[in-house]
């Protein structure tokens, strides 16, 4: 455990001092001096700093990559690019893994298995294999103390994020916890195979009105929390395709059919593939799109839902000011918001991407919006980055597969027919306003009943609590007090040195004793209302850093 405190404080160290946090305080972190100079290169220091200490860190600078809003496009793009591939495990360890979870030997699950991995990576790795039944599939089986490592890693984050949300400007500009609190739990989620495998149900059924998208089926009795196992699916990446392969590839119904499909599954379902980036798009043999890696699945809120579709009919319609406004309401303004300068650039930024026309890429608009907010104290939900990171992904891919596709017409064509099908209100929607409907009506007539009878008897009382006149008042009378004080302070004061000049037989210092009674007197006095202001002043500061003085 200690290991693992040294290895975060040496990057803290190492990266504090960079552009990681553009912009923020560090409050005394200091940096090494070995930082490699430039942008680019202390964001690739910063992304393979990461990668070697282990498989948390990977996926937390996968995670980081979607967060524009947090940090510079330098680290963003750099993080996008970490390799989650590393050395495989022993095939003893396989067979070990796979026996225990499914509570049977190896030959009796399968009739083959491979013993070389398709493919490494932090978490896992892939196998090819044939089940009894004849079936060929992939296993996906989970690293041997993937479990403990992240959960002792996630131990050692969560006090350090403590530590600096509690102590330092980067905390509370940032909210360190709480990111790395949504973060253990999609990392929980990722690390549950038989969650992946309900993706992949769900996953099957949202694209079945797409004939072009295939998504493996998962063999539910060959799975459990650490093995995986579904269908194989033969196929080239989407990033292996050259121009010659594309020459034969009926590009354009692939690329409206996926674009349709994202589309509808984010404003519509709610459902958002975090990472559907090319290297997980495979084209099949017979001119099919299927879509792999679904571990990561994040759900999009109703609320989000309704902003962003609002937010891309806004920039379709090129009006910056309402996109602007739409950000504004579903972001968290910071206490260095600046409403008007951000509109001002949210209107810019929207008015030279339409003038790009059919060349606007709607995920890297959402991509610098979402930037553009962190730059203007606006935090937006994690969700719109997610979304915005899924869009570029979704433009890179169709950019490759039909460069002649346009998603700009792709979101004017889909979001309008998309929004309004998000207006149908299900069976049990209709059911739950007919309650409400039924118990506003018959509790109508009797509120009315009493609200007429207390107005006739002169009762009707409205309270309305803008305004804590009882604070208002104290606050008032602490003021009044302090000003009274300080009036007989000044003019104690001012009396005791015009008694200087009056001859007395009682001296003190040559001056007359009375005088220098009272003198004393009002300076104690005065010193003693300085530190009580100066304390009760600290005292309300502490418990309400947002409120004025009240004295």
């Amino acid at each position: 455990m200690s290991s693992r405190y040294t290895d975060l404080v040496r990057l803290l160290l190492r990266h504090a001092r960079s552009d990681l946090l553009a912009g923020a305080q560090v409050d005394g972190l200091t940096g090494g001096d070995d930082m490699p100079e430039g942008s680019d290169a202390r964001a690739q220091a910063f992304a393979n700093d990461l990668e070697k200490m282990g498989p948390t860190y990977i996926k937390m600078g996968q995670l980081l990559s979607t967060r524009f809003d947090l940090l510079p496009p330098s680290y963003t793009d750099a993080l996008t690019r970490l390799q989650d591939t590393v050395e495989p495990f022993s095939f003893a360890e396989v067979r070990e893994i796979v026996e225990g979870e499914l509570d049977m030997r190896l030959k009796d699950a399968f009739a083959f298995f491979d013993e070389e991995p398709l493919a490494a990576a932090s978490l896992g790795q892939v196998h090819r294999a044939t089940t009894r039944s004849g079936r060929d599939v992939v296993v996906k089986v989970q690293r041997p103390d993937v479990r403990e490592t992240i959960r002792g890693d996630m131990d050692v984050l969560d006090k350090v994020t403590g530590l600096v949300d509690k102590h330092t400007s980067v905390g509370s500009s940032y909210g360190l916890n709480q990111l790395l609190h949504q973060f253990r739990r999609s990392l929980v989620d990722e690390l549950d195979y038989r969650r992946e495998a309900r993706n992949l149900l769900r996953f099957i059924e949202l694209t079945e009105a797409h004939d072009r998208l295939v998504v493996p089926e998962p063999v539910l009795q060959l799975t459990t929390t650490r093995v995986l196992t579904m269908e194989h699916i033969e196929g080239r990446k989407v990033t292996d395709l050259g121009p010659l392969a594309l020459i034969d590839l009926d590009a354009r119904p692939l690329v409206e059919q996926l674009f349709h499909c994202y589309l509808q599954m984010i404003l519509d379902e709610g459902v958002l593939h975090a990472d559907p980036h090319p290297g997980n798009l495979l084209v099949t043999e017979d001119g099919r799109l299927a879509l792999l890696d679904l571990g990561m699945i994040a759900t999009v809120p109703q609320r989000v839902q309704t902003h962003v579709t609002k937010l891309l009919l806004a920039i379709n319609d090129g009006d910056g000011e309402e996109a602007a406004a739409v950000l504004a309401d579903m972001g968290h303004a910071l206490d260095d918001y600046d409403a008007a300068a951000f509109r001002d650039d949210v209107a810019h930024l929207v008015s030279e991407a339409m003038a790009s026309g059919p060349d606007l890429e709607a995920g890297r608009l959402l991509v610098e919006l979402s930037r553009l907010s962190g730059v203007h104290g606006l935090r937006p939900p994690a969700e719109m980055a997610m979304i915005g990171k899924a869009l570029l992904n979704l433009d890179q891919t169709t950019s490759h597969l039909d460069p002649d596709f346009s998603p700009a017409d792709a979101i004017r064509d889909n979001v309008s027919d998309i929004f309004a099908s998000s207006l149908k209100t299900s069976p049990g929607g209709l059911l739950a306003a007919a309650i409400e409907a039924k118990e506003f009506t018959a509790h109508l007539p009797k509120r009315a009943n009493r609200i007429l009878d207390s107005l006739a008897r002169g009762e009707l009382r409205v309270q309305i609590d803008a305004l804590d006149e009882q604070r208002l008042h104290l606050v008032l009378q602490r003021t009044a007090n302090r000003l009274t004080l300080g009036l007989i302070i000044a003019a104690t004061i001012i009396g005791a040195a015009m008694m200087m000049s009056v001859e007395t037989e009682v001296t003190f210092l040559g001056f007359p004793a009375i005088a220098m009674l009272f003198f004393v007197v009002a300076v104690m006095a005065a010193v003693a209302l300085g530190v009580h202001i100066v304390l009760t002043d600290r005292k309300v500061a502490r418990y309400h850093p947002s409120s004025q003085d009240d004295g």
